[in-house]
């Protein structure tokens, strides 16, 4: 399979380079081009081929919402995953009308980065974790049922497991919460593992609906 390519637009140089070293060593993506703003991705897309473009919001002469608007015009078949300081599903409804397929803050880790990059590649709608989870916090536990059995049990979970789904929820990353438990970022691995196989679920976003749903975290 070949690998995703990748444009980073965003103002902050610090930023860029801290994505690209976050990056650097996953097989499946491939970092084509970076950009300051709108203006400079335009001019690298039509000699660049890309896959999905990564791009903050909020940048200088051309931000996040003119690009989007430029590119569902004249670069439909490119994907776009927005990275954001702004915890909005509002904002993040607004974008996916505008053409935009992924919306994540930029506190999330690299394994969440990575997931929705080949989401986003692939032609889904992948939202961020903390953003769903405002949405949780507002919705009744019923709208977001699991797909199991009306009369299945609750799974029973360890009290480290239930530890580190908390700090999932949380958005922490693996490597996050092993420094946090003071354990090996295997062990996390494990740990969420084991916690995806005895809920049934599929990702994380559907492990944390699990939860909530159980009343397993708050």
């Amino acid at each position: 399979m070949e690998a995703i390519r990748v444009i980073l637009v965003d103002d902050h140089q610090i930023l860029r380079e801290g994505i690209e070293y976050m990056l650097k060593d996953e097989p499946s993506l491939q970092l084509v081009g970076q950009a300051t703003n709108g203006q400079e991705l335009i001019q690298l897309l039509p000699h660049t081929p890309v896959d999905v473009v990564l791009m903050d919001l909020h940048m200088p002469e051309m931000d996040g919402f003119e690009t989007a608007q430029y590119m569902k015009a004249n670069f439909p078949a490119v994907r776009i995953l927005v990275l954001s300081m702004m915890n909005s599903e509002k904002l993040a409804a607004r974008l996916l009308d505008e053409g935009v397929l992924g919306y994540v803050l930029k506190t999330i880790g690299r394994e969440e980065l990575v997931y929705a990059i080949r989401k986003v590649a692939s032609g889904q709608v992948y939202i961020g974790t903390d953003i769903t989870m405002r949405l949780f916090k507002k919705a009744s536990p019923k709208a977001f049922r699991m797909e199991i059995e009306p009369g299945e049990l609750s799974v029973d979970l360890s009290k480290r497991e239930v530890e580190v789904l908390e700090l999932i929820s949380e958005g922490y990353s693996n490597h996050e919460i092993a420094e946090k438990l003071c354990v090996s970022k295997r062990t996390i691995d494990s740990h969420r593992q084991n916690l995806i196989e005895k809920t049934r679920t599929k990702n994380t976003a559907s492990l944390i609906r699990y939860a909530i749903g159980k009343g397993i975290i708050s």
